[in-house]
């Protein structure tokens, strides 16, 4: 039987015992660290040369110059045309909603005139060139392709450059589809600590880019947070979460199952359900150990669950959100009579899947909103990746001649009180003399 912690909110210790739970230290060791700052500065110095001696060495290449692991565009249509038909419509849906979902969060310019003539605004424009990282070799993430790429292509990005190591020239044509769907630009066979340098530094084939996103492995990670200020990234993400509420009325199968639908990414991933009925939960345990020997990766799931899930009781559901706020998940179900009225008290969370019919997964591949979503309590102060992204704003200010001498004398005297006289005298010359 599995060993699954569960708490009880009256316990004396709820909150340090939950507190515990919570803790997740995703810094990499100083060996990972010392061996991703060589790659960087290797990359940054040879270019070329550095990122396909890396490729060979790492991902068992015999590649012999940087366009060898370039991808053409038409084998990216290839790939979508050998896809099974079941595959290609999947993806044209996912692909579909998750469009119309983005087209609603564009930013769009807007300025306004005051009455001396001031005009004032903002300008929306997009990125010029974003990277995206996909992981490769045996596993395949078309889903991860769709999410990062089309809000990217949304904003107007103009250039998406995608890399996705190939171990032993293993190419995935599910991800080249998704690619091609996308609208991806250029593809490179690339992964690792040296495929992020490419991007963020440029070489003599690949264009330095000004955003990289996607998820990846330690050393990915590890680069992504190096490189960051030269160039930006999305986030650096943690294990995969999933907090369900449940008032003990929903199917237990169906809980067990969702929480398993996280708990299979990696050991590490932490699925929690809270609840004020403990009879329930036990429920939830039994399904739990009825379905597990079911899942093909059974073995993931079980040290998920025994080293990072937990049951909790608690007094209601009104302290059920109380418990939801203080993990902000990246993952949280509502699954409850009124989810919409609940989803109203949420103030943290990554994404809110309301209703007892409304599972996880389906906001994984094929519901709309991005699936790409803060971790490890960081949903306290961000959001998820979106068209907004891959947009800047740049404040807009045009004076009139009335504007400026009035402006003027307001920082004139704030600038002479910073004792910075070069700024009060540029706004002083402006100033009109009656």
């Amino acid at each position: 039987m599995l060993q699954i912690r569960q708490f009880v909110s009256d316990d004396a210790d709820f909150w340090s015992q939950l507190e515990n739970l919570l803790a997740w230290d995703a810094a990499s060791d100083e060996q990972v660290s010392a061996t991703v700052r060589d790659i960087l500065q290797d990359v940054r110095a040879r270019g070329d040369a550095a990122v396909v001696e890396y490729t060979n060495r790492f991902d068992r290449m015999q590649a012999e110059s940087l366009t060898d692991l370039e991808i053409p565009v038409e084998r990216l249509q290839q790939a979508l045309v050998r896809l099974p038909p079941e595959q290609r419509t999947a993806l044209e849906i996912a692909a579909q909603r998750l469009r119309i979902y983005a087209d609603r969060q564009k930013m769009e310019s807007w300025s306004y005139t005051e009455s001396d003539g001031t005009l004032l605004g903002q300008q929306v424009t997009p990125l010029d060139r974003v990277g995206l990282y996909v992981p490769g070799g045996k596993a395949a993430y078309p889903s991860s392709v769709l999410m990062n790429a089309i809000p990217a292509k949304v904003a107007g990005v103009a250039e998406l450059i995608m890399v996705v190591p190939t171990p032993g020239g293993e190419i995935n044509d599910l991800v080249l589809a998704a690619a091609a769907i996308a609208g991806v630009d250029r593809v490179f066979t690339i992964g690792g600590a040296q495929a992020i340098a490419a991007l963020a530094y440029g070489t003599e084939t690949i264009p330095q880019v000004d955003k990289i996103v996607g998820p990846g492995n330690i050393y990915v990670a590890t680069a992504k947070g190096m490189v960051f200020g030269t160039v930006g990234i999305d986030m650096i993400a943690g294990p995969s979460e999933i907090l369900v509420i449940c008032d003990g009325k929903t199917d237990p199968d169906w809980i067990a199952m969702d929480l398993f639908s996280q708990a299979e990414h990696d050991e590490d991933a932490q699925p929690i359900l809270v609840s004020p009925d403990s009879g329930f939960l036990q429920r939830v345990r039994e399904s739990i150990e009825r379905l597990l020997p079911t899942m093909e990766r059974h073995n993931i799931i079980a040290a998920s669950l025994t080293n990072r899930a937990a049951l909790i009781q608690v007094k209601d559901l009104n302290e059920a959100v109380e418990v939801a706020n203080y993990i902000a998940p990246e993952h949280l179900e509502l699954s409850v009579a009124d989810p919409q009225a609940m989803a109203k008290q949420i103030k943290h969370a990554g994404a809110i899947f309301m209703g007892r019919h409304t599972a996880e997964a389906l906001g994984d591949y094929c519901a709309g909103p991005n699936h790409v979503l803060p971790t490890s309590r960081t949903a306290r102060f961000s959001s998820p990746l979106g068209v907004y992204d891959f947009q800047k704003r740049s404040s807009l200010i045009m004076c009139s001649p009335a504007g400026a001498s009035e402006l003027g004398k307001t920082a004139s005297v704030l600038a002479r009180g910073e004792g910075l006289t070069a700024h009060a005298c540029s706004a002083e010359y402006r100033i009109r003399k009656n």
